[in-house]
């Protein structure tokens, strides 16, 4: 007998055992992300209560699984190995593997990856979004790969699990837009420069504003510098990129009234790259901007999309009716399922 038919034998006499299993599986994984952390801090973290954490944490130190120190919890060799073997079992059993094939079938991209969770709850949710999306970049990134690189919280997510493994150290990281709003945390050149210290690969950075007027537009594109800017993003190997609401992400531009009433009017309910879309994926508006343009992001050989929470389930959904189809989107559980109940 498989494990999984194993376990769903259990389930049929103790049914209760999928609540227990979910929650045990989580605590777990969140002392291995977040250690050391204290049961205070993993409380919050998982929106449990302290008794819960008490008991599943006196369960896990007792398997020796965890380690209970005065500077907090931390996992051991074996819970770690014990994370590996559950990972999968537990996506499998909780529907997460049949849900990646129905959106990879319903967007039409190569691949849909399905992080266990909701990002909006649980802090531990966003970090294994930018884990997984690092391990895929290492898996999929070619020698001397040029990857571009949009900004971003999801997208800033990855920074913690890039190392300087071989296939990374030589790539270059490339600032795929120019500067948006004031806060400099998520912002593409910002991004690339941390992705390229922990990598111990290099960079490139594109100092300018996003959205440039008609004039400064002109009076920019034959700059040397942009010039050579624009010849790279024609060659970049992947992109790497968030996916934004589109009054969201109107705001964050500052964008004015008449331009947000204009989205409104249009139906605008995503934006990726300096493009909205409204509901049946069809561009209504478009920024004019030196950073990397559409037809360039269908030209790589690999588009990674992160992107997470209810709120952009219906961007999402719009952003890939009309994706490159050798899209891949990492996003979690919540908002996975979210799609499809639409």
């Amino acid at each position: 007998m498989t494990d999984i038919s194993f376990f769903a034998a259990e389930r049929k006499l103790m049914p209760e055992i999928d609540a227990l299993f979910q929650k045990r599986f989580r605590v777990l994984q969140a002392i291995a992300t977040f250690s050391p952390i204290g049961r205070r801090a993993l409380g919050e973290q998982l929106q449990l209560t302290e008794r819960d954490i008490r008991n599943e944490t006196t369960v896990l130190s007792e398997q020796q699984l965890i380690l209970i120190q005065k500077k907090g919890m931390i996992c051991t060799p074996k819970g770690y190995e014990v994370i590996e073997q559950l990972y999968e079992l537990y996506r499998e059993l909780s529907g997460i593997v049949a849900m990646e094939q129905q959106l990879t079938n319903i967007f039409g991209i190569a691949r849909v990856i399905i992080v266990p969770g909701d990002a909006e709850q649980d802090e531990t949710v966003k970090q294994q979004l930018g884990k997984v999306a690092a391990q895929v970049l290492q898996q999929i990134a070619p020698a001397k790969a040029k990857i571009a690189v949009t900004g971003g919280s999801s997208v800033a997510s990855m920074k913690e699990y890039l190392s300087d493994v071989p296939v990374l150290s030589d790539a270059n990281f490339i600032a795929a837009r120019g500067g948006m709003g004031d806060e400099m945390t998520f912002q593409a050149n910002t991004i690339v420069s941390k992705f390229s210290k922990r990598c111990g690969a290099t960079y490139r950075t594109l100092f300018l504003p996003e959205h440039l007027s008609e004039q400064a537009y002109e009076a920019m594109k034959d700059e040397p510098i942009i010039r050579e800017m624009i010849t790279l993003y024609e060659q970049v190997d992947i992109v790497i990129h968030g996916i934004g609401a589109a009054q969201e992400m109107a705001l964050r531009r500052k964008s004015s009234q008449q331009e947000q009433q204009i989205l409104d009017e249009k139906g605008a309910v995503a934006e990726a790259f300096g493009y909205y879309f409204n509901a049946d994926g069809d561009i209504v508006h478009h920024l004019r901007t030196i950073g990397i343009q559409r037809h360039q992001v269908n030209k790589a050989q690999h588009v990674l999309a992160i992107a997470a929470g209810r709120n952009k389930a219906a961007a999402i959904q719009a952003y890939f009716k009309n994706a490159a189809p050798q899209s891949i989107l990492i996003t979690d559980e919540q908002t996975a399922s979210t799609i499809l109940k639409n």
